[in-house]
């Protein structure tokens, strides 16, 4: 297994490389001036140059890139054109704020997508079975942001039930900054009432990304289950009379899981760079929104940064998995180790 997670590190490591020599080129081909997009159709002549020389843009590609490189290793992503900040503080900033965001919305469609799969294929062809279609479907086709409007609306609008935007209330004290995390950042600082307003605020947003994943792992989780149903082991254990319970979450689950655990990962890193219509919506100040906004202004050092910020996650998300279905999956531990 040590030797499969450092082969897979070393792995993402050339895809990295890859990646950001491929966005760093795409980004300088790209129509428009960055100098011209940092400093303003004010800027005179003396200027732009001056910031041209300072980003190195009057020298070759392949001189950029060595001068961006070295910069990396040192910590530094360059300045931002849009926020006139450097990109590190932008990414510490918002980053954080996604992640939280994400996360909350991975757990909500594990247990619920998780819980509707096992009980739709356990049951199959039964009224909850039809239940759970009619609402994968919903799922599946209704996009995103639709679902934030609409629960934004029905639960905040009309009953008052969830706050409306944002990460707290502009009036309330935000706790010190130590992982980024507002939830558990006012739980580390005592501040427990700021900890349930914040938690108050995930619930929406976390809702409307993660539905479409409820209804889609709730889907191949249900045929999972009713593909490993018929087989033998399965009868075999049915016929020693082992009760329910213990046929699904010993026997059942643990293989059934599998598909949906790829998913998952899969499902979590595309939500890093696409949750940019939610965060509208709800006025989050994440990633995605940043994202967004900065390639529409062309800031070239914040787009290479975004990009590799969503490669990382990729390459990170996809070694988890591996080793998460490597427990799972006895015969993939079996064959590796037999490799």
């Amino acid at each position: 297994m040590a030797k499969y997670i450092g082969l897979r590190l070393v792995q993402s490591v050339f895809v990295l490389f890859g990646l950001s020599i491929l966005i760093f080129f795409i980004a300088r081909v790209v129509p428009g001036d960055p100098a011209r997009a940092m400093l303003g159709y004010l800027a005179t002549q003396d200027q732009l140059q001056a910031v041209r020389v300072e980003m190195h843009l009057d020298k070759s590609f392949p001189v950029q890139y060595y001068y961006w490189l070295r910069d990396l290793f040192h910590g530094n992503l360059g300045r931002s054109a849009y926020t006139k900040r450097p990109v590190v503080t932008d990414l510490v900033q918002y980053v954080p704020a996604t992640l939280e965001l994400i996360l909350f919305a991975t757990l909500i469609s594990l247990v619920i997508g998780q819980a509707m799969g096992i009980l739709a294929g356990y049951f199959r062809n039964s009224w909850f079975d039809g239940v759970s279609r009619l609402v994968s479907y919903l799922g599946i086709a209704t996009p995103s942001f639709v679902i934030a409007i609409l629960l934004l609306f029905f639960f905040s609008q009309i009953l008052h039930l969830a706050p409306s935007v944002g990460r707290i209330p502009i009036m309330t004290q935000a706790p010190p900054i130590r992982t980024g995390f507002m939830v558990i950042d006012s739980l580390l600082a005592g501040q427990f009432s700021t900890a349930l307003v914040a938690l108050s605020h995930l619930v929406l947003p976390a809702f409307s990304l993660a539905m479409i994943h409820i209804a889609q792992e709730g889907r191949i989780t249900r045929s999972s289950i009713v593909e490993n149903l018929g087989k033998d082991y399965i009868t075999m254990h049915r016929v020693h009379g082992i009760r329910t319970s213990r046929l699904v979450f010993k026997y059942l689950l643990r293989p059934s899981i599998i598909p949906t655990v790829t998913v998952i990962g899969l499902d979590f890193a595309f939500l890093m760079s696409n949750a940019f219509l939610v965060e509208l919506v709800f006025m989050w100040p994440g990633f995605a929104r940043y994202a967004l906004t900065t390639m529409l202004n062309k800031d070239l050092n914040a787009m290479v940064a975004v990009v590799l910020v969503i490669g990382l996650t990729f390459a990170v998300v996809n070694l988890l998995v591996d080793i998460v279905i490597t427990f799972l999956d006895p015969t993939i531990r079996i064959q590796r180790r037999g490799g």
